[in-house]
């Protein structure tokens, strides 16, 4: 059964996983997971398997990956800025 997480409490599926981890072994553990984001979701083995990365030393390395590697829309409206206002 598949887990849905929403981005900001990745962490805490990213703490589950040994480090080193390869690229390969984090697509495949986290293939039951759904990213659910702003706008839409993203797998996160299939985001994670498209990284050119072949390594991941730790929890921060991996989700600094992650989070470059979501699509713009992601994390919300294009172009604002959460401390304006």
């Amino acid at each position: 059964m598949g887990r849905n997480v929403h981005l900001n409490d990745i962490e805490s599926v990213l703490e589950e996983l040994d480090y080193p981890v390869s690229r390969d072994a984090v697509a495949d553990q986290c293939d039951d997971v759904t990213l659910v984001l702003a706008d839409g979701e993203e797998n996160l083995g299939e985001l994670v398997a498209g990284s050119g990365a072949d390594e991941f030393s730790s929890t921060d390395d991996l989700q600094s990956e992650v989070f470059n590697l979501l699509p713009r829309h992601a994390v919300g409206e294009p172009y604002q800025s959460e401390g304006e206002g």
